[in-house]
């Protein structure tokens, strides 16, 4: 197989990087807040909110982005079967860093992520569409607007910088609304990080945002199932 990091090449074209990158405002602050203030969510569950406010991200990346999606899914056919260990290879790795960062933070701080408090939370409300927020919806939002716009965009011209700002703004974006109320929550910013690596990693691999779509639903794949199984121990 021929290897292809140094040669990455991102299929995504200005229009359709103009697309993502302006939907990140939009996504992080501003749909979220209309949905809320319309009349008939006002008594609607988080939950259901939150399926509402990524399928409408999912929809308009799928639309606008089509022939991105289909062009990186030729680009993953060509990588062929060897995607598969990238993504198990990337998981595994994202464990131990895990594993590392949150013994760090326990030496310093021994709460919640508040993120995973609320996901938590919104799990008991209803699992499956919690679920199907993470597990689907929220990977095909997220990679075009990080991996898609800002890592291909900035890896032209510099790799450090394009690693540095897609991982950083993927890890503010879990945290931002929680440390707005409480400072000490940007310490959690340092568990997004690994993630926030390793997915511009394997698209940078690979060639294909799918990939980094397959991990990115195969974390929150696990992480529901081990959410699922907790809540059915309590």
């Amino acid at each position: 197989m021929p290897e292809k990091q140094n040669r990455f090449s991102s299929t995504m074209i200005a229009r359709e990087r103009i697309a993502a990158l302006a939907y990140i405002p939009v996504h992080v602050y501003l749909l979220l807040r209309l949905l809320r203030a319309l009349p008939f969510l006002r008594v609607a569950d988080s939950a259901t909110i939150n399926v509402i406010y990524y399928a409408v991200g999912a929809a308009y990346m799928l639309v606008l982005l089509w022939r991105f999606w289909r062009r990186e899914f030729d680009a993953l056919c060509d990588y062929g079967p060897a995607v598969l260990l990238e993504v198990l290879k990337a998981y595994g790795t994202l464990l131990l860093c895990n594993m590392a960062v949150n013994l760090a933070l326990l030496a310093v701080r021994y709460t919640d992520n508040p993120n995973n408090a609320a996901i938590f939370s919104m799990a008991g409300e209803n699992l499956g569409k919690t679920a199907a927020v993470a597990v689907f919806l929220a990977p095909l939002v997220e990679e075009p607007m990080f991996r898609g716009g800002v890592f291909g965009l900035l890896r032209r011209y510099s790799r450090a910088a394009a690693y540095g700002a897609s991982m950083l703004l993927f890890a503010v974006y879990h945290i931002w609304a929680f440390a707005a109320g409480d400072a000490t929550a940007w310490l959690y910013v340092l568990q997004y990080l690994p993630a926030g690596f390793l997915l511009a990693r394997v698209y940078e691999k690979t060639d294909s945002i799918w990939t980094g779509v397959f991990l990115h639903m195969t974390v929150n794949g696990v992480s529901m199932l081990a959410v699922s199984a907790l809540r059915a121990y309590l």
